[in-house]
């Protein structure tokens, strides 16, 4: 604290407001697991902390006394109200009312952190974790509402009534008991889950192995057993079928049916729907034709079928049996809603005390329900003998329901381990019958303890998805982890929930890696469902066309039921605006880290970009592998970011300093991937320890075009790596790498080469300056080569180039500077999304720096602006000549590769090139829909969620 801080008076006004929030939903730059993001303005709130402002302290305590429990960085007890005392600033305030508000829901939040934003005073970035999502943006809105209203009040805001609507919200989406209780055994085991609606419906498991659950409804759950079991004439009729002990029945659809068969039956009867559920409709006990015409209409109403059955009264209590995988795991006695008299209040009065109970809540929401005061619980205190504004006597048990349904609010004793091992065995024989996976038997008997073919008693129900509160949370006894056999049941013990997934990131080269690792577990018999700019794809098959580089695309993935391994490309982007998408990956590769995409979303500086990337890193578990570019100096620190082993690739030469570093790694047991040198070209080898393997001839692999395309060679490398960290065998990675090629099927816009009238175009997806330096290199190689194999005379090298309109000026004369040290000729086009330039601007920056460059002499002869992209192939490929070599830098690969392939057509009816691209995918009206979607039509559905960042060129 500085001396001239302002004088304890407090400010004129609150200013705290929320400049933007976002939600991350996996590891992000902030955290390992999801968060909240809030970016706050203090205003002139940067000038008070907490010290300054008379009664703040004392007021929040007395709102929330919770907070008191905090620790903060103190790491005791109380540390939080310490910070407060001596002085902190209201955006770390907000912080910690956030997660007391959540902990308010009973969801046990405690993870956050607030840091300074680096260049803007005042301005603060809060992050705390999650259980639901819209809860915990909703949280850090009221608690920024609440900070200022502790400042300065505000008029009409009332914290009780903005607390209730939040905890009413939060009771909305909060999961149910059942689904908790199942959710929390899962996680316990390691086994993840994505929730798949807004209510109940939930996976767990990812991919080929994953199982789905509404509340206690499973994935092996029979829909016929469901439909028997709501039919309950027909359950009674099976189960009695097998000698089990039944009531008498019978099912009508009219009053005096039902009547009748009272009659026939015999009374005391009961009258129920035939497909109800929660005990609604059912009326017992009853003793008169009357009796039965009045609960036939309460049951017909909720009857979905219009029937209702008519059954002999069974005495005696009323016990729940839950049945999994056919065997009994717990026993619940359900005792109907009531209230005992004290001899000071009236029944009313006991039912609002009895209400009060934190424990009960509406409907499921928390482990009992409230009792519910209806013209039939009346009528119910009126045969016991009272009326709603008497006086019970003290010790006197009043009934509000007959039923002990926990949905109509009653209470629950657990009795599992007093049953009698005689109507354990007939519980497990009904649930067998019916055929449920899960199942509640609804047992009426004297006691449990005793077998009911002696003592009288009977099966009245079989539920399907029955509810687990009752014996999760008793009322009385000890709880039962009835979750734990459920789990069982789709998990059992060794059996796997996860696929593999390998997450692939990098400036340059992601993409093409992320092709290659695909390629070679599909080689292993893998059903591999991967993402990237391009879109989704599983087992080989495009199945979403967008960029797909982002976190809702990596759930869709393991969301597929066909998918055993993933292969994630992870842009910066989607790192930024959503996290990972998941928890953790276990293989991570990180290609490079270059100058790409600064500016943006905060990242200013490569050190920073290499932040982001390391996220992939940081989400390898102990057992997990990163596999890292040794030649990099930012991948290369990410080594310390990593709780698995690391696996190094590097295309440095023996005795270089990185290949000690590299060397050394392997001394003391660990792995990489290198490469050898040789009169007969450079071999790839796999090193684990002292063991050397080799793997491949560099020019031996058709991604390298003989060897010279070094970024491919690294990209080989990395995806080596990958397939080894995962148990790959060396031949079937070898196969694969070779077998992998750079044609348009295995490997759409990156490096695509095809001949037109005898001009080699290469098609590439190239937008900066770091991949124009890899790619000239390429060039110089590739044209040095075909000169010395070809008699016809000079080559010239042309290009058409360009980059997307959101990178820095600098960065848009960086690219043009370097494409003119390589090309005779360049040709800068625009993207068809212009990202917020006009059109011809970003063509002209990057012309200028190509100018430039040949003020300085490098070897460009012309540099001619053609904006639109298939005008700017047309242009360029008018001015090549035979033997010419034409470089594409491609916006829409689609399109472009469409119009390459009638060039060639019309110069050659009939025929074909040895690459004739004869793919459903390029006729012309398919091309115009792909462009939309990599255009301005996908923003509204993927292209807004996904990264926007451009698809980069094969080694990105």
């Amino acid at each position: 604290m500085t001396e001239d801080r302002p004088t304890p008076t407090g400010p004129a006004a609150p200013e705290l407001t929320i400049v933007e929030s976002r939600v991350y939903r996996g590891g992000n730059v902030w955290s390992y697991d999801p968060s909240v993001h809030l970016v706050v303005d203090l205003g002139i709130l940067e000038q008070y902390p907490t010290d300054l402002l008379d009664g703040f302290t004392d007021q929040l305590i007395e709102l929330l006394p919770g907070l008191e429990n905090h620790s903060c960085s103190r790491g005791v007890k109380g540390g939080f109200i310490q910070r407060l005392r001596e002085g902190t600033w209201l955006g770390h305030v907000a912080e910690h009312v956030a997660l007391q508000l959540q902990q308010e829901a009973g969801h046990d939040q405690r993870r956050g952190k607030t840091r300074a934003a680096k260049g803007h005073p005042g301005r603060y970035n809060v992050i705390y974790g999650y259980t639901d999502e819209g809860v915990g943006v909703a949280a850090g809105e009221l608690a920024v509402r609440l900070v200022n209203h502790l400042v300065r009040a505000e008029e009409g805001f009332d914290f009780d009534s903005a607390l209730e609507v939040f905890l009413k919200r939060a009771e909305r989406t909060a999961f149910g008991p059942s689904t908790a209780a199942i959710l929390e055994e899962a996680v316990s085991r390691d086994i993840p889950f994505i929730r798949l609606n807004s209510a109940s419906l939930v996976q767990l498991g990812q991919g080929v192995h994953a199982q789905r659950i509404r509340a206690t409804m499973t994935s092996k759950t029979g829909a016929l057993a469901v439909d028997i079991a709501g039919d309950k004439d027909l359950t009674t009729k099976l189960l009695g079928s097998a000698g089990l002990p039944v009531p008498k029945q019978a099912t009508v659809r009219g009053a005096e049916d039902a009547v009748a068969a009272a009659r026939r039956i015999g009374f005391p009867v009961v009258v129920k729907p035939l497909d109800g559920n929660h005990g609604r409709g059912v009326c017992l006990n009853l003793e008169s034709d009357d009796d039965v015409r009045e609960a036939y209409a309460i049951a017909r109403e909720q009857s979905r079928r219009g029937s209702v059955i008519v059954e002999s009264f069974v005495t005696g209590k009323d016990y729940r049996c839950l049945i999994v995988g056919g065997r009994m795991q717990a026993i619940a006695e359900r005792v109907p809603a009531h209230v005992v008299g004290d001899g000071e209040h009236t029944v009313s009065e006991l039912v609002d005390i009895t209400n009060a109970d934190p424990r009960r809540g509406v409907g499921h929401e928390k482990v009992l329900t409230r009792i519910k005061v209806d013209r039939a619980a009346e009528g119910l205190v009126r045969e016991q003998g009272f009326a709603m504004d008497q006086v019970p006597p003290q010790g006197t048990m009043v009934k509000l329901a007959l039923t002990g349904n926990m949905s109509t609010g009653g209470i629950s004793v657990d009795r599992t381990f007093d049953a009698h091992p005689d109507n354990v065995e007939i519980a497990e024989e009904a649930a067998r019958m019916v055929g449920l996976d899960v199942a509640g038997i609804d047992f009426i008997c004297p006691d449990i303890a005793s077998p009911v073919r002696e003592t009288g008693g009977a099966i009245c129900e079989v539920n399907a998805a029955p509810g687990f509160r009752m014996h999760t949370h008793p009322t009385i006894g000890e709880p039962q982890f009835i979750a734990r056999p459920v789990v069982d049941l789709l998990f059992p013990p060794g059996a796997p929930s996860r696929v593999p997934i390998v997450a692939v990131t990098g400036t340059n080269g992601k993409t093409t890696t992320s092709r290659m690792i695909a390629h070679i577990m599909k080689g292993v018999g893998r059903k591999v469902g991967m993402t990237s700019t391009d879109g989704i794809v599983v087992d080989e098959r495009l199945v979403f066309k967008a960029d797909a580089s982002g976190p809702k695309s990596a759930r869709m993935v393991l969301q597929n039921p066909r998918v055993d391994f993933a292969v994630m490309e992870v842009a910066r982007g989607g790192i930024l605006r959503e996290g990972l998408g998941y928890d953790r990956n276990d293989v991570a590769v990180v290609t490079n880290v270059a100058p790409d995409h600064l500016g943006l979303r905060g990242i200013d500086t490569v050190e920073q970009l290499a932040d982001v990337k390391a996220v992939i890193v940081e989400a390898v578990p102990r057992n997990g592998f990163a596999v890292l570019n040794a030649d990099d100096p930012l991948v290369r620190r990410m080594r310390r970011r990593c709780s698995g082993s690391i696996i190094w690739f590097t295309t440095s030469e023996p005795g270089s300093s990185v290949r000690d570093f590299v060397d050394g790694h392997c001394r003391r047991g660990g792995r990489a991937v290198v490469l050898e040198p040789s009169d007969k070209g450079d071999m790839i080898v796999i090193r684990h320890g002292r063991r050397a393997m080799q793997l491949a001839w560099t020019h031996l692999l058709p991604s390298t075009f003989g060897g010279t395309a070094m970024f491919n060679v690294s990209n080989a490398m990395a995806a080596a790596g990958a397939a080894f960290a995962v148990g790959t065998g060396l031949h079937e990675i070898r196969q694969g790498l070779r077998t992998f090629s750079t044609s348009y099927y295995l490997s759409p816009g990156r490096m695509n080469q095809v001949n037109v009238n005898n001009i080699d175009v290469i098609v590439d997806y190239c937008h900066n300056a770091p991949g124009m330096k890899v790619l000239g290199e390429f060039v110089e190689r590739y044209a040095a080569a075909k000169a010395g194999s070809s008699d016809l005379g000079k080559i010239s090298r042309l290009g058409v180039i360009a980059t997307a309109g959101d990178r820095r000026d600098e960065d848009m004369r960086e690219l043009g500077m370097l494409a003119a040290q390589h090309f005779d000729v360049i040709v800068v086009r625009e993207d068809e999304r212009l990202r917020g330039r006009r059109r011809g601007d970003t063509a002209a920056l990057v012309a200028e720096g190509a100018k430039n460059a040949m003020a300085e002499g490098a070897r460009c002869r012309q540099v001619e602006i053609v904006t639109d992209e298939l005008s700017a192939v047309r242009h360029v490929m008018a001015r090549a000549n035979p033997g010419d070599i034409v470089v594409v830098c491609v916006d829409q690969h689609g399109v472009v590769m469409n119009e390459l392939e009638t060039m060639t057509k019309q110069a050659q009816p009939g025929t074909h090139t040895a690459d004739s691209l004869a793919d459903p995918d390029l006729d012309p009206n398919v091309m115009s829909a792909a462009a939309q979607v990599s255009g301005e039509e996908a923003t509204d559905q993927d292209l807004a969620e996904h990264d926007a960042e451009e698809p980069e060129p094969v080694r990105s």
